[in-house]
C-alpha cells in the first residue's frame, strides 16, 4: 500500500512518528511530501501535494496533519477525486472508510496525541469500503467534482 504524508508546522512533530509507524507496523510504502522542518508553512501547499498524489494514482491513500486537521481537509477536498476529512477518533476513521470510501485522512497534531493518531491511521488504512448503498452516495459526492 502506497501512502503519501505531509503536514504543516502544527503537525510536523507527529509526521515522522506516524510515517515510521505506517512503514514498520503497517508495511506501507510511505512518501513524505514535506515539510522538512517545523518552520511555519501554508497548509494548503502541502495538502495539495498529497491530494494530487492520491488523485493521480501515485499514492493509494493520503495522510495529512495540521493543528486541527480541518484546514488540511478543506484544502485536500478541493482536488477532484479526493475524499478528505478531519478525523479525531477510531470509529470516525472506520465509518469514513466504510461509508464514504475516504482516501485522505486529516489528523490533528495539536489536540490528538500521536498514539491516538496512529490508531486512527491504522483504522483508516485497514478498514474496507462497504459498497452497496454507499456506492450510490459516493458517486453523487464525486459528481460534485464535475460542477
Amino acid at each position: 500500500m502506497r501512502v503519501a504524508i505531509a503536514s504543516d508546522h502544527g503537525g510536523f512533530d507527529q509526521k515522522g512518528e506516524i510515517a515510521r509507524y505506517m512503514q514498520d507496523e503497517l508495511a506501507c510504502e510511505v512518501t513524505d511530501l514535506g515539510p522538512d522542518t517545523g518552520d511555519s508553512v501554508d497548509y494548503p501547499d502541502f495538502a495539495a501535494k498529497v491530494a494530487h498524489a492520491v488523485a493521480n494514482g501515485e499514492a493509494d491513500y493520503g495522510v495529512l496533519i495540521c493543528g486541527t486537521g480541518i484546514g488540511m481537509a478543506l484544502s485536500a477536498d478541493k482536488v477532484p477525486g479526493v475524499r478528505a476529512s478531519s478525523i479525531t477518533s477510531v470509529p470516525f476513521a472506520e465509518l469514513f472508510r466504510q461509508h464514504n470510501n475516504g482516501n485522505v485522512v486529516c489528523l490533528s497534531g495539536r489536540f490528538v496525541d500521536v498514539e491516538d493518531n496512529e490508531a486512527i491511521v491504522k483504522a483508516f488504512l485497514t478498514t474496507d469500503f462497504e459498497g452497496g448503498r454507499h456506492e450510490r452516495r459516493v458517486a453523487k459526492i464525486m459528481e460534485l467534482d464535475e460542477e
